[in-house]
C-alpha cells in the first residue's frame, strides 16, 4: 500500500482521490471545505506532502470567467491559461518535499509550460506531468477505466519515474489502458489536442445538422452514421452524433488557449478560432429556429448544465443558445433539476416551445449506469426510463397541448397534441 497525497480536492481531485483511497492510504488538502467519502482531509499543505510516496496536484488553470463558453468568446482577445495557483502550490510543495517522493501534476497546461515555467519550481523532488482524460458525471468511472494514461517526464523515458507511476496505476485500474509515455511537452500536446479534436469533430457534425436544416431533404443521422462507419479515415464513431454544441469546462477553454498559442508561435493560421466561431454560429442558428417557432410562446430549454446529470454550467451549449434568445427579447426559461432551474407551474401548464438539450442515452451510453444514486433520486430504474424523464415522456415533465418540442437528438416519438420536430432531419422518417 502506497501513501498518497492530493493537493486540490475539487470537482476533479476529490473523485480521483476517493478512487485511489479504495486501494491506498490517501489524504487530501484544499483551501475549501471538502467532505470526502473515504479519505482524510488534512489542515495544511505540508501534511499532504510529508511522508507521502506520490503527491498529486490537481489545481485549476482557468481563464477569466468571461471565457467560460456560456456566451460568445470568439470576439475576445487570445488568452493563455492562468497558472498562478499551480505555481504557488508547486513552490510550496518543493519547500517540504524530498528526493524520494514524486510530484505528479494532473492539471491541463499548454505545450512547453512545464519545461519553461513549472519544472524549474521543483528542485527537491521528482516531477511528472500526468493529465487526466475524465468527464464530469463519470469522473470515478473514467479514473479507473481510462482510454489511455499519459505520463510525461523530462526525457520521455519508459523507465524510472514513468515505470513507477505505471506500476502504481496498475494497482487501481479496472481495465487495461494504453500507457503513453512521452516528454512533458508531448503529453501537454496530447491533452489539449485530444480535447480540441473532439471540439472540431462536434463542430463538423453539427455543421451537417445546420446544412440539413437549411437545405432540406436531409437526415443528418444518415450522413453522420455513414461517416462514423468510415473508421479508417474518420477515426471511428465517437462524437459523430449531431446535436448540441461542444461544452464543458475544458473544451472551449482549451480551444481558446490554443488560439493564443497559434498567435504566439506565429503559425499563420488559427483553426481554433474557426472552431469556436462555428460553435457560436451553430448555437445562433438553433436559437433562430426556436424563435421562429415560438411566436408569442415562451421558450423552455430542457437542460441548462453542459451535459445531463451534472450541475456544472461551464461551457454550456444550452446557455449559449439561450444567450442569443435572450438578446432578441424572447421569454426564455430553463428546466434542469441539477442546476435548480424549474419554471413556474403556470408556464408549464400552457403551450411553449421546448428544446430538449439533454439526452443521457446519447451522452453516456452504457456509462449511464455508473452515475451513483441518480436512478434512485429520480424514481427510475434504467436508461430508457431516465431518457423518458428527461425528454418529457416521464413523470417529471409533460408538454401542454399545442406545444412544440424540438429534439436535436432525434429520439422523441410522436406525442398527441404536440408538434415534435427532429432538428437536423428535414427528410422525414427513414
Amino acid at each position: 500500500m502506497a501513501s498518497i497525497g492530493f493537493i486540490g480536492v475539487g470537482k476533479l481531485g476529490q473523485a480521483c482521490a476517493e478512487m485511489v483511497a479504495e486501494v491506498h492510504y490517501t489524504v487530501g488538502y484544499d483551501v475549501n471545505e471538502v467532505k470526502p467519502e473515504n479519505f482524510e482531509m488534512v489542515n495544511t499543505l505540508e501534511e499532504a506532502v510529508v511522508g507521502k510516496d506520490i503527491i498529486f496536484v490537481a489545481a485549476p488553470t482557468p481563464h477569466d470567467p468571461k471565457y467560460d463558453g456560456k456566451a460568445p468568446t470568439s470576439h475576445l482577445p487570445n488568452k493563455d491559461f492562468d497558472y498562478t495557483i499551480v505555481k504557488e502550490i508547486l513552490s510550496k510543495v518543493d519547500a517540504v518535499a524530498t528526493k524520494e517522493q514524486m510530484v505528479v501534476l494532473i492539471s491541463t497546461v499548454l505545450p512547453g509550460t512545464v519545461r519553461r515555467e513549472l519544472a524549474p519550481l521543483i528542485t527537491n523532488t521528482r516531477f511528472v506531468y500526468n493529465p487526466y482524460l475524465i468527464a464530469m458525471g463519470t469522473v470515478k468511472w473514467d479514473m479507473v477505466n481510462p482510454e489511455m494514461v499519459m505520463i510525461g517526464t523530462e526525457d520521455g523515458s519508459e523507465t524510472g519515474d514513468a515505470k513507477e507511476l505505471v506500476d502504481f496505476y496498475k494497482t487501481i485500474m479496472q481495465n487495461d489502458p494504453n500507457y503513453i509515455i512521452g516528454t512533458w511537452d508531448e503529453c501537454e500536446c496530447i491533452k489539449v489536442f485530444y480535447n480540441t479534436f473532439i471540439s472540431a469533430k462536434v463542430s463538423l457534425v453539427n455543421m451537417i445538422q445546420d446544412v440539413a436544416e437549411k437545405q432540406g431533404n436531409i437526415n443528418a443521422e444518415v450522413v453522420c452514421d455513414a461517416l462514423a462507419n468510415s473508421d479508417r479515415r474518420i477515426m471511428g464513431p465517437g462524437y459523430m452524433k449531431p446535436g448540441m454544441g461542444d461544452g464543458g469546462a475544458c473544451h472551449p477553454r482549451d480551444n481558446i488557449a490554443l488560439r493564443w498559442m497559434a498567435e504566439e508561435l506565429d503559425l499563420g493560421y488559427d483553426l481554433f478560432d474557426a472552431v469556436m466561431l462555428s460553435r457560436e454560429k451553430q448555437a445562433e442558428n438553433m436559437a433562430k429556429r426556436l424563435m421562429e417557432l415560438a411566436g408569442d410562446m415562451p421558450i423552455i430549454i430542457v437542460g441548462k448544465a453542459y451535459k445531463p446529470l451534472v450541475e456544472y454550467e461551464a461551457g454550456s451549449s444550452s446557455m449559449l443558445v439561450g444567450h442569443y434568445i435572450v438578446n432578441e427579447g424572447f421569454n426564455l426559461h430553463y428546466y434542469d433539476e441539477q442546476t435548480g432551474d424549474i419554471p413556474k407551474q403556470d408556464i408549464l401548464d400552457n403551450p411553449a416551445v421546448y428544446l430538449l438539450a439533454h439526452n443521457p442515452e446519447v451522452t453516456y451510453g452504457e456509462q449511464l449506469d455508473t452515475v451513483p444514486g441518480w436512478y434512485d433520486n429520480h424514481n427510475v430504474s434504467d436508461c430508457d426510463t431516465a431518457l423518458a424523464v428527461l425528454t418529457g415522456n416521464g413523470s417529471e415533465l409533460s408538454f401542454a397541448q399545442g406545444s412544440i418540442v424540438v429534439d436535436p437528438w432525434r429520439k422523441t416519438p410522436d406525442i398527441t397534441g404536440v408538434q415534435v420536430i427532429h432538428y437536423g432531419n428535414t427528410r422525414g422518417a427513414v
